[in-house]
């Protein structure tokens, strides 16, 4: 009888299927299947079942045995050929002037192949690059042009949230978002609150669209204004005897009282002459500037120069 199990090769990635040719694999356990591009090592995620109807005239690939310690030697030497495969495309790319930006590198597992991720807004031309490549890593390169979003799924990283980013742990593959999913949950519109590490809005939106759509999940919105109300207002202070603050009056003229006739001054008419007191005051104020000038001390004359010419009209 046929028995399936999910084979994942990165910690990113989606989960393959592969026949498991009757033999015992448990979860976590390593094992070297076909692929593509040759053998390949990856690691059982979903233990042996068996598969559905529909997926019984699949051809699917095979597990060809499990992983033994020269195989991991040998992934862990793959490795380190990665590691200095990134800082030489890396540094070469730097010294051709090319608008493009590595992200990430992986060889085959047999070592038959590099493959070499990168991203660029514009399409770029590779061929000198792949050239001055060949000579000094000795194995057949292929590069790949990938999206932003593939870029945080292959780099990883701490999401908004705090917990590692969805498309490194589980996403298979994504899906459309778009601003709407945001409006009708009620969220800010502010792309620095909607927006990943990729700088696309958050696969997140997605999760819990439909469940809106459908009313499970209520909408938020905002509570109406309530009216002012006199009850509402908070007390009036009182002044007790002991307070040394008392409420500040807004208006402190007195009152007029419409009972006292208002008094009015008298107005001088024209051509009379002032009364005793305005006189008085004003001899008052004359004769003190006069006192206040006498006070005064006499400026020095000033002393005529010796020997010096006599003016013009002095004879």
């Amino acid at each position: 009888m046929l028995k399936v199990a999910g084979i994942k090769f990165k910690d990113w990635g989606k989960v393959y299927t592969f026949d498991t040719q009757g033999l015992e694999l448990k979860k976590t356990d390593k094992v070297i299947v076909e692929s593509e591009g040759g053998l390949s090592l990856g690691s059982v995620r979903t233990p042996p079942y068996e598969p559905e109807e529909n997926t019984q005239g699949r051809n699917l690939k095979k597990v060809i045995r499990l992983a033994t310690d020269e195989d991991l030697m040998q992934l862990a030497r793959n490795k380190e050929k990665e590691t200095e495969a990134f800082i030489l495309c890396r540094d070469t790319i730097d010294r051709m002037g090319l608008t493009m930006k590595l992200v990430n590198v992986e060889y085959m597992f047999d070592g038959s192949k590099a493959l070499f991720y990168f991203t660029a807004e514009d399409r770029v031309d590779f061929r000198e690059l792949v050239k001055n490549l060949a000579g000094q890593v000795h194995t057949r390169i292929e590069m790949r042009q990938i999206g932003v979003r593939d870029e945080a799924k292959k780099k990883g990283g701490i999401g908004p949230c705090g917990r590692i980013l969805c498309c490194t742990t589980w996403i298979d593959s994504f899906g459309p978002v778009s601003v709407k999913m945001a409006k009708v949950q009620g969220l800010s519109l502010n792309p620095a609150n909607i927006s990943g590490m990729c700088g696309r809005l958050m696969c997140c939106l997605a999760f819990e669209h439909k469940n809106y759509i459908d009313g499970f999940m209520p909408k938020k919105t905002s509570a109406p204004p309530q009216e002012a109300r006199e009850s509402d207002a908070p007390p009036a202070r009182e002044n007790k005897p002991g307070d040394r603050r008392p409420e500040r009056k807004t208006d402190r003229r007195p009152e007029r009282r419409p009972d006292r006739p208002q008094r009015k001054r008298p107005q001088q008419e024209a051509g009379t002459e002032p009364s005793g007191e305005t006189k008085k005051a004003e001899t008052t104020d004359e004769s003190g500037k006069e006192a206040v000038r006498s006070a005064r001390k006499p400026r020095p004359r000033r002393r005529k120069r010796k020997g010096g010419a006599k003016k013009p009209n002095e004879q």
